[in-house]
């Protein structure tokens, strides 16, 4: 055999080790997906209940998700159950009085106030911002963005999506001599007014004048 083939099979078992140590590890979140639902207080424990089902299912979450903490205060502070809106995976469970339990990898939304699982804006729509003081709100869907301000007629805009580092992105457009521009960034928000809890900030910018608030993704976008 000859040196140059004596040393080709000796460097083999050298690139199937790269090979194994170079290899991406699984997502361990890739079998998650996105559902909403009422998420309320059992015996100290947080439950949630998909939109239009009977089924309980326990709230399962490392902590990171935050919502143990942003639930249960805001179920303390509200009569009810609240809107939840997260991304988990729907897995068995032994407890009695449950069918199952929800691993949670994300929380999108909380909210005591709204009409939750009964929005029909929510499937259409990309993106919801809103703020105060003052008033203002931003529903996104694919073909435009309408745009409520206190005392003044809904406004709709095209407009055009950048992508930022980080996970931020901002909207531009201008129409009939305005100009438009909101800033999203992925970072916990509660509304000033209802203290519900958003995974996204917003701040929205209409001919220089600046207002803040929070936002969420619609149901149209599924980040």
């Amino acid at each position: 055999m000859s040196a140059s083939r004596t040393l080709l099979f000796a460097l083999l078992p050298l690139f199937a080790s790269c090979q194994v140590f170079t290899e991406k590890p699984a997502d361990p979140t890739a079998n998650h997906t996105r559902t909403q639902g009422e998420l309320s207080l059992d015996a100290g424990q947080l439950v949630f209940r998909p939109c239009q089902e009977q089924r309980r299912f326990l709230i399962n979450s490392d902590g990171a998700t935050g919502i143990f903490q942003d639930g249960t205060q805001l179920l303390r502070d509200n009569a009810g159950p609240l809107f939840a809106d997260v991304r988990g995976h729907l897995e068995a469970n032994d407890q009695t009085g449950m069918d199952g339990q929800l691993t949670l990898s994300q929380v999108y939304r909380l909210q005591a106030e709204g009409r939750g699982c009964d929005d029909p804006n929510f499937r259409r729509s990309t993106l919801s911002a809103s703020g105060h003081e003052p008033d203002w709100s931003v529903i996104v869907n694919t073909k435009g963005l309408v745009l409520n301000r206190m005392d003044q007629q809904p406004q709709a805009w095209p407009y055009l999506e950048e992508q930022l580092p980080d996970g931020r992105f901002n909207l531009t457009s201008e129409a009939n001599g305005q100009r438009l521009e909101l800033w999203v960034a992925p970072q916990r928000c509660i509304d000033s007014m209802s203290g519900a809890v958003s995974h996204l900030t917003a701040e929205l910018r209409v001919d220089g004048q600046i207002m803040r608030g929070c936002a969420y993704f619609g149901g149209a976008r599924n980040n």
